[in-house]
């Protein structure tokens, strides 16, 4: 990998999130602006072995900064993870003299792109592109801080009917293998309590909890779980119900509203500075890292140490939680 890099290509891969346009917008116009040639292949890394790459100008990112989605689509393909399907992309990307590659994507997405670049002589670039923030060495991903807003949003609008008719509303957010949207939701909207996959959920002391408020008449009580918590919303709502028969519980699930709509101004930000940054590697010759902000920092994280590691729930969250909740 000690060639120069000269054409790049850049795609988006696995769970869409807010904030890709931009990253590929700056991408491409950085690529552009350095004498690069700039590819987009279409379909995540299925585009990759179909062969859907396309040469990109500065106006085909033309006002798309605001849209959220991708416009180079994505996809989860199981072909990459085979020999033949890593070999039939190498030789598309060959073929074209695509020497570099940029992957907007998470944790599965680096997975695909630190076996191809080991096998093949194309340094990749990863930037964390996923709602959930599940991924160690950066503060926040991108799509995050949308993600979060549009189910703070969600839950403000449901607390008013809780408020109307003095219900109990379990509401499940996204985060499959991660509680910080549905932690940093539920802070941000007085949830009386936030149930999370890190953390084991003690289901009688939520109920004991819930017993406690309704006897003291305190019947508004809002309940945010992730969706990868072991217990699960509607099984909660089902326990909750039985236990405390004269307690109207609903059951809301927010679902992939959260994973689109226009990015917010700061996830346009770390997407933007992502990108460029992403080029900017490529360009000294830093290969095969992923791109990520600590404490308003550019830091580069080898792909194979970006892969291996979780973030860990800090244990202030969780104090906090139970304090604000109280």
């Amino acid at each position: 990998m000690e060639k120069k890099v000269t054409k790049i290509g850049v795609l988006t891969s696995g769970g869409d999130a807010p904030g890709m346009n931009a990253a590929i917008r700056a991408v491409v116009r950085t690529g552009i602006y350095n004498k690069l040639e700039v590819y987009g292949i279409k379909r995540g890394y299925q585009g990759m072995i179909d062969n859907d790459i396309f040469k990109m100008e500065s106006t085909s990112v033309a006002n798309i900064i605001q849209r959220g989605g991708t416009i180079l689509k994505t996809a989860r393909c199981k072909d990459f993870f085979t020999t033949e399907g890593r070999k039939k992309a190498y030789e598309n990307l060959n073929a074209l003299g695509i020497n570099g590659v940029v992957i907007i994507g998470g944790d599965g997405s680096f997975r695909g792109a630190q076996i191809f670049s080991r096998e093949y002589d194309i340094p990749c670039i990863g930037l964390p592109g996923t709602i959930d923030k599940d991924i160690a060495g950066t503060d926040f991903t991108i799509g995050f801080d949308t993600a979060v807003n549009t189910a703070v949003e969600a839950i403000d609008k449901v607390r008013d009917t809780a408020d109307a008719h003095d219900r109990l509303f379990i509401i499940e957010v996204m985060g499959r293998d991660s509680g910080y949207i549905a932690l940093h939701s539920g802070i941000a909207t007085g949830a009386e309590n936030i149930l999370i996959p890190e953390r084991k959920t003690d289901v009688e002391g939520v109920v004991n909890a819930l017993i406690e408020k309704h006897g003291r008449k305190k019947l508004v009580n809002i309940i945010v779980v992730a969706e990868g918590e072991e217990f699960g919303a509607v099984e909660l709502g089902k326990v909750i119900t039985e236990r405390i028969p004269d307690q109207e519980v609903r059951v809301t699930i927010l679902g992939h509203i959260q994973r689109g709509g226009s990015p917010t101004c700061f996830d346009r930000l770390i997407a933007s500075r992502m990108g460029y940054a992403a080029v900017e590697c490529l360009l000294e010759g830093r290969f095969n890292v992923f791109v990520g902000i600590l404490n308003n920092d550019m830091h580069y994280i080898p792909l194979d140490k970006a892969v291996k590691k979780k973030q860990r729930m800090s244990e202030d969250w969780m104090k906090i939680v139970k304090i604000l909740s109280s």
